[in-house]
């Protein structure tokens, strides 16, 4: 039996982004969802493709195509996590696989056929791996090489899921296929216009003369269409194995025996990569119960990890606001702990006269957050938000702090400098005008008359010194329930202390105060 050795096998799971994100949140992967970028749909299930909906729409048009359209943020990172189980099962059974994309595999031909008896039995071998897995509905395609065998997958019939394109022929079992699939945008309208458009047709032009119209990159597009793939599979090199996994038979149904079972994983997981000289700042921990529900959390460390620092954090994911004594809904059958920032030694040794202050501090804020619960110890941090309260933001310990909603615009926010002093709880507020009322604001942001008298939480009134505003801040204003219109004011009391004010529909209230 002759193999030709440039035949390559390619493993496509079809709308891979969303049966990630269907098993990470539990949610059906036959109903209608879509993964959303930019204001825009990513990716689809095939119930929603049904119902019109189509990567590039925008977000109202698909929910307005699919009224019971579920919408999830794309998460690139959930992609290759939950697809790398399905990397290393296949490369159990077959070596030398090259990670195309998170959902796609590509490897040679020529050992799997060999072992299995030929590329029909070698692609069922594979197809029955991944369905162990747990991935259903995958297809595998072969031909001549990398692109033409992942259009092969995209082509398979549903009944048999695999599709064989004959050595030699993988040039005109592409040539249907839209020129879209190897160019570029811009280039793919120019031979649309050329009235180029099938891969076949592109095939049919001279080499010579499509490189020197659309250079390096029109020439390697034009050797696609044509079947002369000039790509080979690179198989990767397997990273090493750090995470740590745990099955409990019987399941355990309590907080602290899971905790107390896991102390030796704990221990095992993080001397493993301590023998390489490194170290995990980043983890997580994913827990399968009885019931088949599924839950997992990444962990930050503010430092790195220790064993009882994994134990921790199993034990806070597990109890949430309960206690360690606490039981479960349903007992838990699998436990795993997966690195996701990993870094040298180096970067973390302590210095010549060791950590100082700062060690201490850690070390006495972690003692207290063991003891306490993961949101018991808390730092601040600035958020994004156009009230100032709405700007605090306590994170837990070792947490990461909200990325770049700070430095983000928000029109009608307080510029700086910010007050010093901001009230957790608004103070109510007396502002009133030279004959005793009450200052008012219109519709058009106009002040009934200039503010004389002021006071604080019911004290004696003091004169007002200067005053400016009002400055509006709306909110949500198309949407009626959540809608928010207030008006910010600056006054200066008599003793020289500038407030913040703001007034809204029952009253004038302190937001913060300049001290």
């Amino acid at each position: 039996m002759t193999i030709d050795s440039g035949r390559t096998v390619v493993l496509w799971c079809p709308d891979w982004p969303v049966f990630a994100a269907c098993r990470e949140t539990g949610l059906d992967p036959a109903s209608p969802i879509a993964l959303t970028e930019a204001g825009l749909v990513y990716a689809c299930s095939a119930t929603a493709r049904r119902d019109g909906v189509a990567r590039g729409l925008k977000l109202r048009e698909a929910q307005y195509r699919s009224p019971s359209l579920t919408l999830l943020d794309y998460d690139a990172d959930l992609d290759a996590r939950v697809f790398e189980p399905v990397v290393r099962g296949v490369e159990a059974t077959v070596p030398g696989v090259q990670l195309i994309r998170p959902g796609t595999l590509a490897m040679r031909a020529r050992g799997p056929a060999r072992y299995y008896g030929g590329e029909d039995a070698a692609a069922s071998a594979l197809l029955a791996t991944v369905a162990e897995l747990g991935v259903a509905g995958a297809r595998v395609g072969v031909a001549d090489g990398p692109f033409a065998a992942e259009q092969a997958a995209r082509a398979a019939p549903s009944e048999s899921s695999v599709g064989i394109v004959a050595p030699g022929a993988s040039a005109a079992f592409i040539a249907p296929l839209p020129v879209s699939l190897v160019a570029d945008g811009r280039t793919t309208i120019l031979l649309n216009r050329l009235g180029v458009q099938t891969l076949g047709e592109f095939a049919a032009l001279p080499e010579e003369d499509v490189r020197r119209r659309f250079g390096a990159a029109g020439a390697f597009a034009h050797d696609r269409a044509a079947g002369r793939e000039q790509a080979r599979v690179i198989a990767r090199t397997p990273p090493p194995e750090f995470e740590a996994e745990q099955h409990f038979e019987p399941p355990l149904d309590r907080v602290d025996q899971l905790a107390f079972a896991f102390r030796v994983g704990a221990s095992e997981f993080i001397e493993r990569m301590r023998a390489v000289r490194l170290v995990c700042t980043g983890l997580r921990i994913e827990l399968d119960d009885e019931r088949g529900g599924h839950s997992s959390r990444s962990w930050l460390h503010p430092r790195w990890f220790t064993p009882a620092d994994v134990v921790d954090r199993v034990r806070w994911q597990l109890q949430g606001t309960g206690t360690a004594d606490t039981g479960l809904d349903s007992p838990i059958v699998r436990l795993r702990v997966i690195p996701e920032r990993i870094d040298s030694t180096g970067h973390h040794e302590e210095g010549l006269w060791g950590g100082g202050p700062d060690e201490r501090v850690h070390h006495a804020l972690t003692r207290v957050q063991s003891m306490l619960g993961h949101e018991a110890v808390v730092t601040a941090a600035i958020g994004g938000g156009r009230m100032l309260a709405d700007r605090q933001v306590l994170v837990p310990w070792g947490d990461r702090p909200p990325e770049r909603a700070g430095d983000a615009p928000w029109p009608g926010s307080l510029p700086a400098l910010a007050p010093a002093s901001v009230f957790r709880e608004r103070l109510p507020i007396a502002l009133l005008d030279a004959r005793g009322a009450v200052v008012a604001i219109d519709g058009r942001g106009a002040v009934s008359a200039a503010p004389e008298r002021f006071a604080v939480g019911g004290g004696d009134l003091a004169p007002v010194r200067a005053w400016a505003g009002p400055w509006p801040v709306v909110e949500r204003w198309w949407d009626e329930e959540h809608a928010k219109r207030v008006h910010r004011f600056q006054v200066v009391d008599d003793d020289g202390c500038a407030w913040l004010l703001v007034r809204d529909r029952e009253g004038w209230w302190a937001e913060a105060r300049y001290d």
